[in-house]
């Protein structure tokens, strides 16, 4: 029985203002996913491809690890898409061979009375055949707990974008600033 799980979740966030603009951080697909997910999870793939190995799940009496391989890249204007390319359950070879996870995303910057502000929403959707034992639970239930399932992983993604973002954005803008600082050579006087 083939069944269809899906969720969506937006944001808004205030950026505070640094000497260097949101804009450039958001050209850095790495920083971005090491803000989303926790550096020991994730393994660059390519320039703008990374697995993201999630945190075990459990549905009703399953536990599920998601491993996800996501494209990241920005557009000339600042803006960052996410997309999955591949996914693979570990732990229950069924599942796995039945699943397919679909998850799609955006973040840019937006001003509004002079100050920038971070707009994002993610759609996630899975598609799954659930072993026999799962036939005898009606549908509705399925769907509802799968619904909360996936909402409560956008929500997870989502609370650590607004602090680990903000926060890297804020050391990586200092740091920038001072490195700018240093390499600039000594203004010389002309009088004399």
């Amino acid at each position: 029985m083939y069944t269809r799980f899906n969720s969506s979740q937006s944001v808004e966030i205030a950026v505070p203002e640094e000497r260097v603009p949101i804009q450039h951080y958001l050209r850095q697909p790495r920083r971005l996913v090491n803000a989303l997910v926790d550096q020991s999870r994730t393994e660059q793939l390519s320039d703008d491809c990374f697995r993201l190995k999630m945190r075990p799940l459990q549905f009703m009496m399953l536990s599920l690890q998601p491993t996800v391989d996501m494209r990241v890249w920005a557009q000339s204007d600042g803006t960052i898409n996410l997309e999955s390319v591949a996914c693979e359950i570990r732990g229950v070879g069924y599942i796995n061979d039945r699943f397919a996870l679909n998850l799609k995303g955006q973040l840019c910057v937006h001003q509004s009375s002079g100050v920038a502000y971070l707009r994002g929403k993610a759609d996630l959707e899975v598609q799954v055949e659930l072993p026999p034992p799962f036939w005898l639970t009606p549908k509705p239930i399925l769907e509802a707990t799968g619904n909360a399932l996936l909402k409560s992983v956008l929500l997870s993604v989502k609370q650590r974008l607004m602090h680990q973002l903000l926060s890297d954005y804020r050391r990586w803008a200092s740091s920038e600033t001072e490195v700018t600082s240093i390499e600039l050579p000594p203004i010389l006087s002309l009088e004399g």
